[in-house]
Protein backbone atom coordinates (compact mmCIF):
# COMPACT_ATOMS: atom_id res chain seq x y z
CA UNK A 1 0.00 0.00 0.00
CA UNK A 2 1.25 3.49 -0.84
CA UNK A 3 1.60 6.08 1.92
CA UNK A 4 -0.70 9.06 1.46
CA UNK A 5 0.14 12.64 2.36
CA UNK A 6 -0.36 13.22 6.10
CA UNK A 7 -3.70 14.65 7.22
CA UNK A 8 -2.91 17.96 8.89
CA UNK A 9 -5.87 17.89 11.29
CA UNK A 10 -5.58 14.24 12.34
CA UNK A 11 -3.96 13.12 15.59
CA UNK A 12 -0.96 10.84 15.70
CA UNK A 13 -2.12 7.29 16.36
CA UNK A 14 0.03 5.64 19.04
CA UNK A 15 -0.49 1.88 19.31
CA UNK A 16 0.41 -0.16 22.39
CA UNK A 17 0.55 -3.96 22.22
CA UNK A 18 -0.49 -6.32 24.97
CA UNK A 19 0.91 -9.34 26.77
CA UNK A 20 2.60 -12.24 24.98
CA UNK A 21 3.17 -9.97 21.97
CA UNK A 22 5.25 -7.18 20.45
CA UNK A 23 4.69 -4.19 18.19
CA UNK A 24 4.79 -6.28 15.00
CA UNK A 25 1.19 -7.30 15.69
CA UNK A 26 0.22 -3.80 14.53
CA UNK A 27 1.97 -4.04 11.16
CA UNK A 28 -1.18 -4.57 9.08
CA UNK A 29 -3.01 -1.77 10.87
CA UNK A 30 -0.14 0.71 10.60
CA UNK A 31 0.24 -0.03 6.89
CA UNK A 32 -3.44 0.83 6.34
CA UNK A 33 -3.33 3.94 8.52
CA UNK A 34 -0.33 5.26 6.61
CA UNK A 35 -2.13 4.58 3.33
CA UNK A 36 -4.95 6.79 4.64
CA UNK A 37 -2.56 9.61 5.46
CA UNK A 38 -2.53 8.99 9.22
CA UNK A 39 0.71 9.33 11.16
CA UNK A 40 1.05 6.20 13.30
CA UNK A 41 3.66 4.60 15.49
CA UNK A 42 3.82 1.60 17.78
CA UNK A 43 5.26 1.95 21.27
CA UNK A 44 6.96 -1.12 22.75
CA UNK A 45 5.33 -2.28 25.96
CA UNK A 46 7.96 -3.57 28.44
CA UNK A 47 5.53 -6.10 30.02
CA UNK A 48 7.26 -5.77 33.37
CA UNK A 49 4.21 -4.74 35.38
CA UNK A 50 1.56 -2.06 35.20
CA UNK A 51 3.53 0.60 37.12
CA UNK A 52 6.66 0.27 35.00
CA UNK A 53 4.78 -0.16 31.72
CA UNK A 54 2.58 2.88 32.35
CA UNK A 55 5.65 4.99 33.14
CA UNK A 56 7.28 3.95 29.87
CA UNK A 57 4.21 4.56 27.71
CA UNK A 58 3.47 7.86 29.49
CA UNK A 59 6.96 9.04 28.56
CA UNK A 60 6.41 8.02 24.94
CA UNK A 61 3.09 9.88 24.83
CA UNK A 62 4.66 13.00 26.34
CA UNK A 63 7.35 12.96 23.67
CA UNK A 64 4.84 12.72 20.81
CA UNK A 65 4.14 16.11 19.25
CA UNK A 66 0.58 17.29 18.84
CA UNK A 67 -2.68 15.50 19.69
CA UNK A 68 -2.57 11.72 20.17
CA UNK A 69 -5.14 8.97 19.74
CA UNK A 70 -4.00 6.16 22.05
CA UNK A 71 -4.80 2.61 20.94
CA UNK A 72 -4.28 -0.42 23.16
CA UNK A 73 -4.63 -4.14 22.55
CA UNK A 74 -5.47 -6.50 25.40
CA UNK A 75 -3.30 -5.61 28.43
CA UNK A 76 -2.20 -2.56 26.43
CA UNK A 77 -5.70 -1.22 27.07
CA UNK A 78 -4.99 -1.16 30.81
CA UNK A 79 -1.71 0.61 30.11
CA UNK A 80 -3.27 3.41 28.03
CA UNK A 81 -6.14 3.69 30.54
CA UNK A 82 -3.59 4.70 33.17
CA UNK A 83 -1.00 6.48 31.00
CA UNK A 84 -3.42 8.79 29.19
CA UNK A 85 -4.50 10.28 32.51
CA UNK A 86 -0.95 11.53 33.09
CA UNK A 87 -0.57 13.57 29.89
CA UNK A 88 -2.53 16.38 28.30
CA UNK A 89 -2.11 15.58 24.60
CA UNK A 90 -4.23 12.41 24.37
CA UNK A 91 -7.59 13.27 22.81
CA UNK A 92 -9.19 9.82 22.60
CA UNK A 93 -8.79 6.12 23.34
CA UNK A 94 -9.33 3.01 21.23
CA UNK A 95 -9.61 -0.40 22.87
CA UNK A 96 -8.85 -3.33 20.56
CA UNK A 97 -9.88 -6.56 22.30
CA UNK A 98 -8.62 -4.63 25.30
CA UNK A 99 -9.11 -4.10 29.00
CA UNK A 100 -10.57 -0.80 30.22
CA UNK A 101 -10.32 -1.20 33.99
CA UNK A 102 -11.84 1.14 36.54
CA UNK A 103 -10.09 2.61 39.56
CA UNK A 104 -8.97 -0.09 41.99
CA UNK A 105 -9.55 -2.98 39.57
CA UNK A 106 -6.89 -5.54 38.67
CA UNK A 107 -6.82 -7.65 35.53
CA UNK A 108 -6.68 -10.75 37.72
CA UNK A 109 -9.96 -9.76 39.31
CA UNK A 110 -11.55 -8.90 35.99
CA UNK A 111 -10.54 -12.20 34.43
CA UNK A 112 -12.00 -14.16 37.33
CA UNK A 113 -15.46 -12.93 36.28
CA UNK A 114 -15.16 -14.03 32.63
CA UNK A 115 -17.08 -17.06 31.39
CA UNK A 116 -15.55 -16.77 27.90
CA UNK A 117 -11.85 -16.69 28.81
CA UNK A 118 -9.77 -19.88 28.94
CA UNK A 119 -6.46 -18.04 29.29
CA UNK A 120 -5.76 -18.98 32.91
CA UNK A 121 -5.85 -22.67 31.95
CA UNK A 122 -3.32 -22.08 29.15
CA UNK A 123 -0.60 -20.24 31.07
CA UNK A 124 2.81 -21.47 32.12
CA UNK A 125 4.54 -19.86 35.09
CA UNK A 126 8.28 -19.10 35.06
CA UNK A 127 10.66 -16.78 36.91
CA UNK A 128 12.82 -13.85 35.90
CA UNK A 129 15.57 -11.93 37.75
CA UNK A 130 15.10 -8.45 39.18
CA UNK A 131 17.34 -6.10 41.15
CA UNK A 132 15.57 -7.33 44.30
CA UNK A 133 15.71 -11.05 43.49
CA UNK A 134 13.19 -12.86 41.29
CA UNK A 135 9.63 -12.30 40.12
CA UNK A 136 6.97 -14.44 38.43
CA UNK A 137 6.03 -14.09 34.78
CA UNK A 138 3.59 -15.94 32.53
CA UNK A 139 3.65 -17.24 28.99
CA UNK A 140 1.08 -19.19 27.00
CA UNK A 141 1.68 -22.92 26.60
CA UNK A 142 2.66 -23.21 22.90
CA UNK A 143 0.43 -26.29 22.58
CA UNK A 144 -2.59 -24.19 23.63
CA UNK A 145 -1.62 -20.91 21.95
CA UNK A 146 -3.66 -21.31 18.76
CA UNK A 147 -6.95 -22.23 20.41
CA UNK A 148 -6.69 -19.86 23.38
CA UNK A 149 -5.13 -16.80 21.79
CA UNK A 150 -5.19 -16.79 17.99
CA UNK A 151 -7.82 -19.23 16.73
CA UNK A 152 -8.55 -17.31 13.52
CA UNK A 153 -4.99 -17.27 12.19
CA UNK A 154 -3.44 -20.34 10.60
CA UNK A 155 -1.88 -22.94 12.87
CA UNK A 156 1.45 -22.27 11.18
CA UNK A 157 1.26 -18.54 11.92
CA UNK A 158 0.06 -19.21 15.46
CA UNK A 159 3.05 -21.52 16.00
CA UNK A 160 5.40 -18.70 15.00
CA UNK A 161 3.56 -16.28 17.29
CA UNK A 162 3.85 -18.78 20.14
CA UNK A 163 7.57 -19.26 19.54
CA UNK A 164 8.21 -15.50 19.54
CA UNK A 165 5.83 -14.52 22.36
CA UNK A 166 7.09 -12.24 25.13
CA UNK A 167 6.22 -13.32 28.68
CA UNK A 168 4.44 -10.83 30.92
CA UNK A 169 5.17 -10.12 34.57
CA UNK A 170 2.60 -11.23 37.12
CA UNK A 171 2.68 -7.60 38.32
CA UNK A 172 0.72 -6.68 35.18
CA UNK A 173 -2.26 -8.66 36.45
CA UNK A 174 -2.02 -7.79 40.16
CA UNK A 175 -1.52 -3.99 40.16
CA UNK A 176 -4.72 -1.92 40.42
CA UNK A 177 -5.63 0.90 38.04
CA UNK A 178 -5.47 4.38 39.52
CA UNK A 179 -7.11 7.14 37.45
CA UNK A 180 -8.89 5.69 34.38
CA UNK A 181 -8.62 8.00 31.38
CA UNK A 182 -11.89 6.78 29.82
CA UNK A 183 -13.76 8.77 32.46
CA UNK A 184 -12.67 12.02 30.81
CA UNK A 185 -11.84 11.06 27.20
CA UNK A 186 -14.03 9.75 24.34
CA UNK A 187 -13.38 6.10 23.58
CA UNK A 188 -14.01 3.50 20.91
CA UNK A 189 -13.82 -0.29 21.23
CA UNK A 190 -13.34 -3.16 18.83
CA UNK A 191 -14.70 -6.21 20.67
CA UNK A 192 -13.68 -9.59 19.30
CA UNK A 193 -16.80 -11.75 19.40
CA UNK A 194 -14.87 -15.02 19.83
CA UNK A 195 -12.20 -13.85 22.26
CA UNK A 196 -11.19 -16.77 24.47
CA UNK A 197 -8.09 -15.06 25.85
CA UNK A 198 -9.29 -11.86 27.55
CA UNK A 199 -12.93 -12.97 27.23
CA UNK A 200 -15.49 -11.29 24.99
CA UNK A 201 -17.92 -10.93 27.89
CA UNK A 202 -15.73 -8.85 30.19
CA UNK A 203 -14.26 -6.78 27.35
CA UNK A 204 -17.76 -5.93 26.11
CA UNK A 205 -18.99 -4.97 29.58
CA UNK A 206 -15.95 -2.77 30.22
CA UNK A 207 -16.42 -1.00 26.88
CA UNK A 208 -20.09 -0.41 27.71
CA UNK A 209 -19.19 0.96 31.13
CA UNK A 210 -16.66 3.32 29.54
CA UNK A 211 -19.33 4.67 27.22
CA UNK A 212 -17.26 3.58 24.23
CA UNK A 213 -18.56 3.45 20.69
CA UNK A 214 -18.49 -0.32 20.22
CA UNK A 215 -17.89 -2.32 17.05
CA UNK A 216 -18.22 -6.10 17.25
CA UNK A 217 -15.75 -7.96 15.04
CA UNK A 218 -16.00 -11.70 14.50
CA UNK A 219 -12.63 -13.09 15.41
CA UNK A 220 -10.21 -14.18 18.09
CA UNK A 221 -8.20 -12.10 20.55
CA UNK A 222 -5.71 -11.04 17.84
CA UNK A 223 -8.15 -9.30 15.50
CA UNK A 224 -5.55 -6.67 14.65
CA UNK A 225 -3.58 -9.50 13.02
CA UNK A 226 -6.44 -11.52 11.53
CA UNK A 227 -8.67 -8.60 10.54
CA UNK A 228 -6.46 -5.50 10.25
CA UNK A 229 -8.89 -3.67 7.95
CA UNK A 230 -11.80 -4.01 10.38
CA UNK A 231 -9.61 -2.76 13.23
CA UNK A 232 -8.30 0.09 11.09
CA UNK A 233 -11.89 1.08 10.31
CA UNK A 234 -12.60 1.44 14.04
CA UNK A 235 -9.47 3.53 14.53
CA UNK A 236 -10.47 5.74 11.59
CA UNK A 237 -13.89 6.27 13.19
CA UNK A 238 -12.06 7.51 16.27
CA UNK A 239 -9.72 9.70 14.20
CA UNK A 240 -12.71 11.35 12.57
CA UNK A 241 -14.48 11.66 15.92
CA UNK A 242 -11.65 13.48 17.67
CA UNK A 243 -10.78 15.58 14.60
CA UNK A 244 -14.20 17.24 14.41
Amino acid sequence: MATASPRASAPTVVLVHGAFADSSGWNGVIERLMAAGITAKAVPNPLRGLTEDVAYVTSALQQTEGPVLAVGHSYGGAVITNAASQVDNVVGLVYVAAFAPDEGETLMGIESDSKDSVLTTALLQVRYPTAQGTETEFLIDPAKFHDAFAADVSKQDAAVMAATQRPVSALAFATPTTNPAWKKLPSWAAVAASDKAAGSDVLRSMAQRAGATITEIEGSHVIMVSQPQAVTDVIMQAVEGVSR
